[in-house]
Parts: structure tokens; sequence; C-alpha cells
């Protein structure tokens, strides 16, 4: 048997701004996109690295307000990068916690990726 790594479903609400804040500024690429037909709700893969989400505009699939945990190396390039991005709507930081480095983004919809570099 193998159990494999989860990939979320995010909510979104506006593919402009998830392509805005997913792929211009957190650096994702797009793999794949689904519609079952003409003015139908988006469905697409995106991936930076190991991280593999699911982007849903679809009612059912997920409830805005979610929390990511996401394992990285290297969190002081990854906050200099996004902030070199001058992205008008996050200007990211981390904070020192118990269990390591965090840094945390929320998306256009309320969904929140905390990146997490521990020590």
């Amino acid at each position: 048997m193998q159990i494999s790594g989860a990939i979320p479903l995010i909510r979104i609400f506006c593919e402009d701004k998830a392509r805005e804040f997913y792929v211009d500024f957190l650096g994702f690429s797009i793999d794949w996109e689904h519609r079952f037909g003409d003015n139908f709700p988006l469905y697409q893969q995106a991936r930076r690295g190991d991280l593999v989400v699911h982007l849903t505009g679809h009612h059912g699939d997920a409830t805005p307000g979610s929390t990511l945990f996401v394992p990285v190396v290297g969190i002081v390039a990854l906050c200099e990068e996004l902030n070199a991005r001058d992205y008008a709507f996050a200007k990211p930081g981390i904070q020192e916690m118990d269990w390591g480095k965090v840094m945390e983004i929320a998306d256009p919809f309320g969904n929140r990726i905390r990146f997490c570099e521990q020590d």
C-alpha cells in the first residue's frame, strides 16, 4: 500500500484574481484546466515545486477561509522573492514561533497559506 500527499482544494470566486495571486504573485504554474462546458466554473491544478493545489470555482468543493500548512526550506528567500514582486494586496513577513519561522499569506478569497520552516 502507498498513500501519497494530499492535494488541497482551494475555493476561488474570480479566475482573474486567482491567477494574479497564485501565478503572478506566488509563482505557481498551471498544469491543467477543466470546465464541464461553457459558462461553468473553472477547476485547475496549480504547482510550485512539490506543492500542488486544486483551485476550484465549484460551490461544493471547498470552504472559503481554510488554511494550508506548507513546510518550506529557505523561507527568508521566499519572503524576499514575494516582496520583490510588489503585490498590492500582500506584503508578507516572517514570524519566529516556537516551532519555526512562519510566513502566512491570505489569498483574495479568505484562504490562508501558512509557510513554515521548522528549526
